[in-house]
């Protein structure tokens, strides 16, 4: 079941300038894409690779905090992974 959450307009203003800027690393611009397709359509998630990216963007310490919101709001929307028993 798809999470409802959406990227707030805040996070996707910085998602808009992450990937409008030229110098933001490709990983950052993954997390930013997706957190931006995901503005208003409350059943999309992130995939794994745009999660796995944004998590990257939000260890970096030298990346911008525009970067960090856009991955944040991604990584927000990505469903959480269910444990098995043993």
């Amino acid at each position: 079941m798809a999470k409802s959450k959406v990227t707030s307009p805040k996070a996707a203003k910085k998602a808009s300038s992450t990937l409008k800027n030229k110098a933001t690393s490709p990983k950052s611009k993954t997390a930013a894409g997706s957190a931006l397709s995901q503005t208003k359509a409350p059943k999309k998630v992130t995939s794994s690779k745009a999660a796995s990216a944004a998590s990257s963007v939000l260890r970096n310490k030298n990346t911008s905090e525009a970067s960090k919101s856009a991955a944040g709001s991604a990584l927000s929307q990505r469903p959480s992974k269910k444990k098995g028993k043993k």
